[in-house]
């Protein structure tokens, strides 16, 4: 791992959003058990949730990866509904959690603004999707009273924007083609091994945040990361 100043000489930071500025991986992990649970009698140990869920989404092939989940729900646990049906309600069972529950990381808002102020360019390039984005822009007031998604970043990239997820590096393209700036010009800033791989095949700098749900793939995440943060305070500390 690199021991310089990984801002020193970047033009654009390039976040993701899921694990790595919000808590989510344990809101997703609750919210698959409720549903599970409401439509299974197998049981389903949450600790378990969030790999089966990573492991469908790596393999899903059409552009709706949450369908194809929904699809290995249902093949999994034997469940009678369709996979649409099953995703509407997962959908109904989230909504809650998105728009009043969902918050930034400690002091993640602080770093954005921060960087802001240094004259960063800010993007958020997610596998996340638009309905969600849509919840913390428009809902979400602990999101939007700290620092707001859309007046923070100047593109926001989700799953409908590429046509490839990640590890695969078109939604970093992306944001650099939109910047006109090249890869020595960017950092990117992840949380999960998928996300690194991402980011290492888009020949962009990475540095990962710290975030529990990736402790099966640490040793991996730490062989590939340029640099490794554990809290936001550690990057305030360099930004200030």
């Amino acid at each position: 791992m690199n021991s310089k100043n990984p801002f020193d000489n970047k033009k654009v930071i390039i976040f993701d959003l899921d694990g790595t500025l919000i808590d989510t991986i344990g809101t997703w992990n609750e919210v698959d058990k409720t549903l599970i649970n409401r439509l299974s009698e197998i049981p389903v140990d949450i600790e378990n949730i969030h790999q089966m869920r990573d492991t469908a989404l790596a393999k899903a092939k059409s552009n709706n990866i949450y369908l194809d989940y929904c699809n290995s729900l249902k093949e999994k646990f034997n469940l009678k509904m369709s996979p649409s049906e099953i995703l509407n309600l997962r959908w109904k069972i989230s909504d809650e959690y998105l728009k009043n529950i969902v918050e930034y990381k400690l002091n993640a808002d602080k770093v954005l603004i921060k960087l802001k102020e240094l004259g960063y360019r800010l993007a958020l390039a997610t596998t996340t999707g638009n309905r969600q984005i849509d919840a913390y822009v428009n809902y979400n007031k602990n999101i939007r009273n700290k620092a707001k998604l859309d007046e923070i970043f100047e593109i926001i990239l989700t799953k409908e924007n590429v046509e490839n997820k990640k590890p695969n590096p078109e939604v970093h393209y992306k944001v650099m083609e939109h910047f006109k700036v090249e890869p020595s010009e960017c950092l990117i800033i992840e949380d999960s091994l998928i996300g690194v791989k991402a980011a290492k095949n888009s020949g962009v700098e990475v540095a990962t945040i710290y975030d529990k749900y990736s402790d099966p793939n640490r040793e991996e995440i730490n062989k590939l990361t340029d640099y490794n943060f554990n809290t936001f305070d550690e990057i305030l500390e360099i930004l200030n």
